[in-house]
């Protein structure tokens, strides 16, 4: 029974990926629209560089699976998925920058400064930033206007000051970047700066679906769970995993002096905590049955993945 889950849900994975993909060229085509006078072609070569071709595209994935609980329209779901993923893509353009984690590859390839330039990749992050909220409010995305209202707020928050923007700061203040270093709250800051947008994601589906505020509850607590525990996943892929696997340098945490959930729980610790967290994770989608398997299953895999 084990096997067959994993299998569809490496299947639904795969597929969400796909469509994601698809969706995301059609939004970065680089022929003008209407209402515009013309779109820098570099600029929408480097957006392309920075979210296509790559990644598992797993933030799409909560979103299209949580809203499936609640049995919203794919269509709807993906297109609040591709601005989820707007964001993501600009934020990782964005910290391999030299002024932020200084990384080379990302997925296997060139970092979008390294494949262009600075001030290119800077652009490329800010026009995939403000396509999120384009996409994010278009009547695609759901009918009722205050559910798009609700899903632009939520996103906003999820990437400022108090979610992810905020939590690289942390981040940075923690690496002693502004003076001396001071150990920062790794809970919180890991919270704001990766586990917002899987947060988000969770969330997303029930917004999508007008669910019942517990419904909603328990995708947040689970959202909060998978959050976290793929930043504890990721501390120790950085320790423990490989180059070639990730697509991206390893050790750089150690290298720059950052405090994670490895340096605090130890690598035993961490793992424990994981266990914990996919609990958690799984007890939080009881209410919903056998229709959260895939989702059940999305949080082990992020324990067990290797890159």
């Amino acid at each position: 029974m084990v096997i067959a889950v994993r299998n569809s849900f490496s299947t639904r994975l795969a597929s969400t990926a796909a469509a994601v993909e698809g969706l995301f060229a059609r939004l970065l085509d680089a022929t003008p629209l209407a209402d515009e006078i013309a779109r820098p072609a570099r600029l929408i070569e480097a957006m392309r560089h920075a979210s296509l071709g790559g990644g598992k595209r797993l933030r799409p994935f909560l979103v299209v699976e949580s809203a499936a609980l609640f049995d919203v329209p794919a269509e709807r779901a993906l297109m609040a998925a591709a601005a989820l993923e707007c964001v993501h893509c600009y934020s990782l353009a964005h910290d391999d920058l030299p002024a932020m984690d200084d990384s080379d590859l990302r997925r296997g390839r060139p970092a979008v400064h390294r494949a262009f330039d600075e001030a290119t990749a800077i652009l490329a992050g800010d026009a995939l930033l403000t396509l999120a909220f384009d996409v994010i409010s278009r009547d695609e995305v759901h009918p009722n206007a205050e559910v798009r209202v609700a899903l632009s707020r939520l996103l906003a928050r999820t990437a400022g000051i108090g979610g992810m923007a905020g939590g690289q700061m942390l981040d940075l203040e923690g690496e002693g970047r502004f003076g001396a270093a001071a150990p920062p709250d790794i809970a919180q800051l890991q919270a704001m700066k990766t586990g917002t947008l899987l947060r988000f994601a969770c969330v997303a589906g029930a917004l999508l679906g007008e669910a019942p505020s517990e419904a909603r509850e328990a995708l947040d607590i689970y959202g909060r769970a998978f959050g976290e525990a793929f930043q504890i996943a990721d501390d120790l892929l950085d320790v423990e995993g490989d180059a070639v696997a990730l697509g991206k340098t390893t050790g750089q945490d150690a290298a720059a002096g950052k405090a994670t959930s490895v340096s605090v729980l130890g690598i035993a610790g961490a793992r424990a905590r994981l266990a914990e967290l996919t609990a958690r994770a799984d007890a939080a989608l009881d209410r919903f049955g056998a229709r959260a398997d895939l989702l059940r299953d999305a949080a082990r895999f992020v324990v067990e993945r290797k890159s």
